[in-house]
């Protein structure tokens, strides 16, 4: 049993050793990307998370030729089914799925992080939404803020994102 023990911690030291040296290398790699400054200044997005979220959308501009197409993309944009008299407003199954889960992790640090985004969860919050509803509403509006922030080369802007936010806190 002592020998079992000794070589699972082993592989356990050798698995961790390989995550620290792949999360080193996509750092490295990530931070000389010209977009690396623009995707880290949004909260909740560091280096690791930004790299998955530009792996997943790309870097060329004209991929997406509104927020709309992103979001859709991402699956943060609502689908409405109509037949007859009744709408049914439901979310989006088929998306990229590595993208929403980026997402999930972004916008959790986020409500931790930012006063903007947290106000904005607990308005939906508030109006009835559920926790996740909430969540992917604001990755929607995040996906938004950093689709024109990449196509205007502009930083994130916790004001311009999030103008109630700052005019309630002021």
């Amino acid at each position: 049993m002592g020998i079992q023990l000794r070589t699972l911690v082993q592989r356990l030291d050798a698995a961790c050793a390989a995550v620290e040296a792949l999360t080193e290398a996509t750092t490295r790699h990530f931070e000389r990307h010209p977009d690396s400054e623009i995707i880290t200044s949004f909260p909740g997005l560091a280096a690791v998370s930004g790299a998955r979220l530009l792996a997943e959308i790309g870097d060329d501009r004209s991929r997406f030729a509104d927020a709309r197409g992103l979001k859709a993309y991402a699956g943060a944009s609502p689908v409405t089914r109509a037949s007859g008299k009744r709408t049914v407003v439901m979310h989006r199954q088929i998306k990229n799925n590595r993208l929403a889960s980026v997402g999930s992790f972004w916008t959790l640090v986020a409500i931790q992080t930012s006063p903007g985004a947290r106000g904005h969860f607990d308005r939906r919050r508030t109006s009835g939404d559920w926790s996740r509803q909430a969540q992917r509403h604001l990755f929607g509006k995040l996906l938004g803020q950093l689709h024109t922030c990449l196509r205007t080369r502009q930083a994130y802007d916790e004001l311009r994102a999030f103008p109630l936010a700052s005019a309630i806190a002021a």
